[in-house]
């Protein structure tokens, strides 16, 4: 998919194409906070690594077609993102709208995988759509960027802050025979700043708290 992007954005002629990287790429076990040079000192975690080997195939690729024939591409590497509209179906979702969800519609304890000790990073889905354009206008450069929040809680703090914003007050069981994924993710947005200018202004709380408000009023119309 990637590559017909990248080939049909040469044949239209466009002026500049902005292509969406994943923090899965970085490898497992890099020093947090992750800087865009670490992106190639490792191979990724292993539940994440067809995703995020094809998207650093797709940075390569990109990199290859700006030099061969002036196509100008940048790469952004965003982190975990959420908000209002985002897939809350229990079965393919990510992490917050799965808990926004079970806490919200459990009548019984809710079942988390892994034991809670991995750290995550969370960007709001407004502030991502504000830093993707602001490097769309700003940034011309081949290397790619991180985008994130500067946020970093364990999954176990996320859970309980959902919790208290859900009003979810029964059992929060952890299944440690499931996989806790990578063991931590936290991005230095440093070059995100210097280049364009963005920084994120969305608490996780707030963004919680907006993206459960969606949740709650459109739910019985996803039933």
């Amino acid at each position: 998919m990637g590559t017909h992007v990248l080939e049909q954005s040469r044949v239209a002629g466009i002026r500049k194409l902005v292509l969406l990287g994943t923090i899965c790429s970085y490898p497992k076990h890099t020093p947090a906070p992750f800087r865009e040079e670490e992106l190639w000192n490792g191979y990724p975690e292993e539940t994440n690594a067809p995703y995020g080997v094809a998207k650093k195939a797709l940075l390569v690729g990109a990199q290859a077609y700006r030099e061969q024939y002036g196509l100008n591409t940048i790469t952004l590497l965003p982190v975990n993102l959420y908000g209002p509209r985002d897939n809350f179906d229990l079965e393919t979702s990510h992490v917050v709208p799965a808990l926004i969800r079970k806490m919200l519609e459990s009548g019984g304890e809710v079942v988390l995988w892994g034991d809670g000790t991995p750290t995550r990073e969370f960007l709001y889905v407004e502030d991502c759509a504000e830093g993707i354009a602001l490097a769309a206008e700003r940034y011309d450069d081949p290397e790619p960027v991180n985008l994130g929040s500067g946020e970093e809680i364990s999954i176990g703090d996320l859970a309980d802050l959902v919790a208290e914003l859900t009003g979810f007050e029964r059992e929060i069981r952890w299944d440690s025979s499931r996989p806790n994924g990578q063991p931590r993710r936290l991005l230095d947005t440093t070059k995100a700043a210097e280049h364009f200018g963005f920084r994120a202004h969305t608490s996780l709380r707030e963004g919680l708290e907006r993206t459960i408000a969606w949740y709650r009023e459109h739910a019985p119309a996803r039933a």
